[in-house]
């Protein structure tokens, strides 16, 4: 029995490592694909080529370099970042509903957009991740203030109904700014959908060096999350200050959530499902989680970006649209799984 014990860490170390490198190939095979298909297919030779020997006057290597390889960056980026800060929320919450959407962040961050731009005008990219990032601690801290009110402190419930209720709020708030506004409602509609389309790359030259330090963060921490998971209580007696260890990964889930809805708008359940379906294969290690979530996210929202732009030709769907009627059902075969 204690030959047993003893040795399932190793086997789940080999578990882990051994689904590494089909998903590394995975998540290079959609990368492609997500380049190749669209209203002009093309070969994947040629958008080898494209890549790695860009020729100006040939209009398939234009097309490769100007349009879809920022957005296949877009929604690798974005799916990373949403997939890792769900992890980390809910290894710090012990809540398996949190996540950037159902905790306020995304719609604080979407709020404080659309605040800035409509009532005072903001317009510059590089001012948006910093907007983003106000409005998404803001809405952090207003859920945590209103969980401690409810009788019985900040539960994992109370926590996931002050988010709800933060998110409702604010969006109502948005829906009246945009009905006085009819010029910025036309402007953001698609974006607060939730869209990769025509959106501006350079963004990401603001908001890349911070969710670069966030993602670096969230892996170095993703450990002491593990003990964190365990309670306060164990999580002190091992050495951790889980204070200042919260404080750290609030930063971290801030900054990956308002980065990507400066890029990509509020897009929903990727935090909360990936995560989910991580643990189904590495356990409840989140020195693993965290950084399968990273990649399966983004290989995630590559997929569906896909099926965005080619599900009903020649239109396209907001890929928020594609991702909340994907998602939905998958949590909730999810959750039905983990309560057998």
């Amino acid at each position: 029995m204690s030959e047993i014990t003893a040795s399932e860490p190793v086997r789940h170390r080999i578990r882990a490592w051994s689904g590494v490198l089909p998903l590394l190939a995975m998540l290079a095979g959609a990368f492609l694909f997500h380049i190749a298909v669209g209203a002009k297919p093309l070969p994947v030779t040629t958008v080898f080529d494209a890549l790695i020997s860009f020729d100006p006057t040939n209009f398939d290597h234009v097309i490769v370099q100007n349009l879809r390889l920022p957005r296949a960056v877009l929604a690798l980026v974005v799916g990373a970042a949403l997939s890792l800060a769900g992890a980390l929320m809910q290894g710090v919450t012990r809540n398996p509903l949190a996540d950037p959407g159902l905790l306020g962040l995304t719609t604080g961050a979407a709020f404080a957009v659309v605040l800035a731009q409509t009532v005072f005008g903001v317009a510059a990219l590089a001012a948006m991740p910093w907007i983003a990032m106000s409005g998404a601690l803001g809405a952090a801290v207003i859920v945590f203030f209103i969980s401690r009110l409810v009788p019985g402190g900040a539960t994992p419930l109370s926590m996931t109904l002050a988010g709800a209720a933060v998110s409702a709020f604010l969006g109502t708030i948005i829906s009246i700014i945009h009905l006085l506004n009819q010029d910025t409602f036309e402007n953001l509609r698609v974006w607060l959908t939730g869209s990769l389309a025509g959106r501006d790359i350079t963004l990401l030259w603001y908001t890349g060096p911070w969710m670069l330090i966030a993602f670096v963060a969230g892996v170095l921490l993703a450990p002491r999350v593990t003990v964190l998971a365990m309670g306060d209580e164990v999580a002190q007696g091992l050495g951790v200050k889980t204070g200042w260890l919260k404080a750290q990964l609030l930063a971290v889930v801030v900054v990956l959530t308002a980065c990507s809805v400066a890029l990509a708008g509020p897009l929903g359940f990727i935090g909360l499902v990936i995560p989910h379906v991580v643990r189904l294969y590495v356990g409840s290690d989140y020195r693993w989680i965290v950084p399968y979530s990273a990649l399966v996210g983004a290989a995630y929202l590559i997929s569906v970006d896909i099926v965005a732009r080619i599900a009903i030709p020649p239109r396209e769907i907001s890929t928020g649209i594609i991702t909340a009627l994907v998602g939905a059902p998958l949590f909730v075969h999810l959750v039905r799984r983990r309560a057998r």
